[in-house]
């Protein structure tokens, strides 16, 4: 074990002995595994024996419907709150607030902030299952390395770059192997692989292709630990992603610099969709330049992004947004310099209705249905079903029981 996950995981024993007497008892264990990036098409690849095992002696959706932007932390957000962006407060992967002058969340080289002032504008999954005295557990899980409402993951292996998944997993069953009083009954996996190699080389590469192989061994693994410690007829997985993957390439990007300078205006969102805020003095201009007609990308107003979006009133939202076509990209030279200047062969942030951004959804384990495939479905349904599951109470939330019903005895 190394430094960086022993440490983790000795506060997270420490902060569990502090708790167990006062825990509730937990039946049944739920590992939540999100494959970043992982299509909703890619399970069709023939990559992934373990994971179609469990689709058919689980649940299986067609497809789930990522929320508005299609990218990963609003989307991850989503799934533990059961609201929309627009609505808990993480609007993109970067974005700036008024409140908290020259923050930049995500800001280059991107990473996941921890700062909980962006996180609290609504309460998480776990939040709500350690109230309840249920001890969680977070391997790379974004915004669970933060302290949102004074709440961190007893368990914690914060997310980096250099995680692996078969090494996530072990770091899991060692959790596991805990005395049964202080074993996490929630537990949060995030895989990056998939998402990482579709942006180096587009979906449909070898690379990718080796990634889903990658993490597919890393749930085999999981599930044999689990049989071999006879906890797995006793715990409910569910395997979703963020969003899906699009081509992309450098022949197909809008640089906003030529539509209106750079200087005049605070472009915090960009990639699929730009977000701009014009400074003072020169609204006028850069709407007049960013509200007309273009090809490869629609603009609006904020108040004005299409109802289905579900998106535009949360104050982070930039006042003008503008969506690109799939596969293209819209992006300032200077924050393409920030990041290098590297080309993305794929991309994901594109119109949640696009095929292409459908994300991976299957569940198995006591609680769930038995070979069933079901439609497809918004992901903020995933919420409410995942508090059935820890038999705890939901938040305000704008998912609805269809799920519940369509995927659990």
């Amino acid at each position: 074990m190394g430094i960086r996950i022993a440490m983790g995981f000795v506060l997270g024993l420490s902060l569990a002995f502090a708790t167990a007497a006062t825990a509730a008892p937990q039946t049944n264990t739920l590992i939540v595994i999100s494959i970043d990036g992982f299509r909703a098409d890619y399970f069709g690849r023939g990559l992934s024996p373990n994971l179609k095992t469990l689709a058919e002696t689980g649940v299986h959706a067609k497809a789930m419907r990522p929320s508005y932007p299609s990218v990963t932390e609003p989307n991850h957000y989503t799934l533990m709150t059961g609201l929309y962006p627009d609505h808990h407060g993480i609007i993109d992967n970067v974005m700036v607030d008024a409140k908290m002058p020259g923050e930049v969340f995500g800001q280059p080289p991107y990473t996941f902030d921890s700062d909980p002032r962006w996180w609290n504008e609504a309460t998480p999954l776990w939040v709500s299952a350690a109230e309840t005295g249920i001890r969680i557990a977070s391997s790379g899980w974004p915004g669970a390395d933060g302290q949102i409402h004074g709440v961190r993951p007893d368990y914690l292996e914060p997310w980096n770059a250099h995680l692996v998944p078969g090494g996530q997993v072990q770091v899991v069953l060692n959790w596991l192997d805990l005395p049964a009083a202080l074993r996490p009954g929630l537990i949060l996996l995030h895989f990056d692989p998939v998402d990482e190699m579709g942006h180096q080389h587009g979906p449909d590469s070898k690379q990718v292709n080796a990634a889903i192989g990658q993490v597919d061994a890393a749930l085999g693994d999981l599930i044999a630990g689990l049989k071999k410690r006879g906890l797995y007829d006793s715990t409910n997985l569910v395997i979703l992603s963020d969003h899906g993957m699009t081509a992309t390439g450098p022949e197909r990007v809008i640089w906003l610099d030529d539509l209106f300078p750079a200087k005049d205006a605070v472009v915090p969102s960009f990639g699929a969709y730009a977000g701009v805020d014009p400074l003072p003095g020169h609204e006028a201009e850069i709407e007049k330049a960013m509200l007309k007609p273009h090809a490869h990308m629609t603009c609006w107003k904020k108040a004005e992004i299409p109802a289905r979006l579900h998106y535009g009133s949360n104050p982070r939202v930039p006042q003008i947004w503008c969506m690109a076509d799939d596969g293209w990209l819209v992006i300032t030279r200077a924050i393409a310099a920030a990041y290098g200047n590297k080309p993305l062969w794929g991309n994901h942030g594109h119109d949640i209705a696009d095929p292409k951004m459908a994300a991976l959804f299957v569940a198995e384990g006591p609680a769930f249905k038995d070979g069933e495939t079901i439609p497809e479905f918004p992901n903020v349904d995933v919420y409410p079903m995942l508090t059935k599951l820890l038999d705890i109470t939901a938040q305000p939330n704008d998912g609805d029981d269809t799920l519940l019903k369509a995927a659990l005895h």
